[in-house]
């Protein structure tokens, strides 16, 4: 594990998730919602979760893999709507 997590961000649990009536997993990353996993995928997910029960870094890593790289950087900003104030210096 100490090769995957080199810089122990895992530690602080960042990732948590949640469970729906019809079996959807909601997955959040400091408290933003970030994926949504249906069907087949969340029963797998589930299954391996179930799996690891208990020991908390293994189910962040479960967590922070289904999520691929959600956060690199490279995320767009959202485009100003219509009648929005926009600050001048977001846009550069």
């Amino acid at each position: 594990m100490s090769e995957i997590d080199k810089r122990n961000r895992l530690n602080k649990e960042p990732f948590s998730y949640q469970t729906t009536k019809k079996g959807t997993v909601v997955i959040y990353y400091e408290g933003k919602q970030i994926k949504i996993v249906k069907e087949k995928e969340a029963e797998r997910l589930l299954a391996k979760i179930q799996q690891v029960e208990g020991q908390i870094k293994e189910v962040q890593l479960l967590l922070a893999k289904i999520t691929g790289n959600f956060k690199r950087g490279n995320e767009k900003l959202a485009k100003p709507q219509k009648g929005m104030k926009v600050k001048k210096d977001l846009l550069r």
